[in-house]
């Protein structure tokens, strides 16, 4: 199977890392354009006293945003060379609906994530990304697990 474009998402720790060598691989094997992609949690809230009013984005997001630029950059340089890859940071209340909009809008054939493996309590408190990502692509998608 030949791709054209892989999109590959982090969440800019050490564990979203184990996709990178992988899928920089196939890149570079199809001859594909790589995405690094980042997607920043927008917890929208009600205004301050304005209980009915429609949510709007934390004042944050922006700065959030711009540190999670820098950090991208940090990480592309872990892809090595003989790549094209792009950055790419936006935020969204729902970041697993953000993943597969994105993938579908920019004509990518492939997610490629790392899963942090979560079980039991954590899981169903923190819940799983991976998971919801599954559940929304419209393409394939290429998960790298927690190793034993």
């Amino acid at each position: 199977m030949k791709f054209s474009h892989i999109l590959l998402t982090t969440d800019l720790s050490d564990e979203s890392l184990r996709a990178f060598a992988p899928a920089a691989d196939l890149a570079r094997e199809s001859g594909a354009k790589l995405t690094l992609l980042h997607v920043v949690q927008d917890v929208q809230v009600a205004p301050h006293g304005a209980p009915l009013a429609p949510p709007v984005s934390a004042p944050d997001v922006g700065n959030l945003v711009d540190a999670a630029r820098h950090r991208l950059d940090e990480q592309k340089a872990l892809l090595g060379s003989g790549l094209n890859v792009e950055c790419a940071v936006t935020a969204s209340p729902d970041i697993a609906e953000r993943v597969a909009s994105y993938a579908k809008e920019h004509g990518c054939d492939l997610i490629a994530l790392s899963t942090h493996g979560r079980s039991g309590f954590r899981r169903f408190v923190l819940g799983s990304v991976a998971e919801a990502i599954l559940r929304h692509a419209h393409v394939p998608v290429m998960c790298f697990p927690r190793p034993e």
